[in-house]
């Protein structure tokens, strides 16, 4: 099979590999589709695997269809569609037993420290992984979108968010569309994103969007006028950066919440204004790191497929630029340089443009 790989910093390329074998309770799936993550890029260009583990199949969005099975594993699973949840736990340490995969002390993870989708076929290490579909009409690519449609959905969760609430989120790239997405289904009104780049506001406005241009006017003045002269209730987080985060800190109303969803690429400043609104707001600022897949209280995996199935929440709109596993490099590559500028991109075994 074909599989694009990092051999070391750099370079990633595609190489004939042997098709995996499923053992035990392993089971092997067909890659459907597997979607570009923000994170993906600076991993083949600039920091490398996690544990410097090479060669490495990238990728950690995808799904498909399981072919074949281990021998411990149901054979009924061979033939079905789904998600995979990425992250492997070690299922010993305190937040595994708690149920709190993502915070595990001791994980590996699909695509970033073992093979993941960039590939014909992944081997996933078991049936727990997998979020079926039920709905035939759900694509790969849409069960490809399955992990940054949750982590925007987790952000909304822990933000709070009911019907009613006024809700903020800076940056107009897919999971904060997504998250507006969410906010909206979770009765939030008004939602509104932020963002400073012309051509993803023009994109985030045709697809249903309410957005401030933050490089052309207050997001303050701006978000009061469309929530009658009140701050926000949630404001998310999206960017990673400083700037960001201090105009979060303006926009929140006093109690109000702050979810802070981007990873930084640079260390974090704010100014001291912004610092001391912190204080005589008494705003909560949470931190979120990628989702919960315990079935108590919600599996928000399981809700987002749910979702997808129901037609409820759209996201393969959002999907601007496919490859075969042959291109994956190239497009990657115009990722990293800004020469090829995306919402989303993603390897899709079944349309290629």
């Amino acid at each position: 099979m074909k599989a694009a790989r990092l051999h070391k910093i750099g370079d990633f390329r595609v190489d004939e590999v042997p098709v995996p074998e499923p053992h035990g309770d392993q089971v092997l799936l067909k890659v459907g589709a597997c979607g570009i993550c923000g994170s993906d890029i600076p991993r083949i260009f600039t920091l490398g695997t996690s544990k410097q583990k090479y060669p490495l199949t990238i990728g950690h969005e995808f799904g498909g269809t399981i072919v074949k099975v281990g021998e411990t594993a149901d054979p009924k699973l061979v033939g079905q569609r789904g998600a995979i949840f990425p992250c492997i736990p070690c299922r010993k340490c305190g937040p595994c037993l708690s149920g709190n995969y993502a915070m595990c002390e001791d994980y590996d993870y699909l695509g970033s420290r073992s093979d993941g989708g960039f590939a014909d076929y992944c081997l996933v290490p078991s049936a727990w992984h997998f979020v079926p579909t039920s709905n035939p009409a759900t694509t790969d690519e849409m069960l490809a979108m399955t992990e940054p449609c949750t982590v925007a959905q987790h952000a909304i969760r822990k933000g709070g968010v009911v019907a009613g609430m006024a809700v903020l989120i800076f940056g107009a790239g897919p999971i904060g569309i997504m998250a507006a997405r969410w906010a909206k289904i979770f009765g939030a009104s008004p939602v509104v994103l932020a963002e400073v780049v012309d051509a993803k506001v023009d994109f985030a406005r045709q697809h249903g969007m309410t957005v401030i241009n933050s490089a052309k006017e207050s997001i303050v003045e701006g978000f009061k006028k469309m929530n009658g002269g009140k701050l926000a209730d949630v404001v998310i987080e999206g960017t990673g950066t400083g700037a960001a985060l201090g105009s979060c800190i303006e926009c929140a109303r006093t109690f109000g919440t702050i979810v802070m969803m981007g990873n930084p690429a640079h260390d974090t400043t704010i100014a001291l204004k912004q610092h001391s609104m912190v204080l005589r707001k008494e705003l909560t600022l949470k931190g979120i790191w990628n989702s919960h897949y315990l079935d108590t209280p919600i599996n928000e995996w399981q809700f987002t497929v749910k979702m997808l199935d129901e037609g409820q929440m759209k996201v393969d709109d959002l999907i601007t630029h496919r490859s075969d596993i042959e291109g994956m490099p190239a497009l990657c590559k115009g990722i990293f340089d800004h020469s090829i500028l995306i919402c989303k991109a993603m390897y899709s075994a079944q349309k290629h443009e």
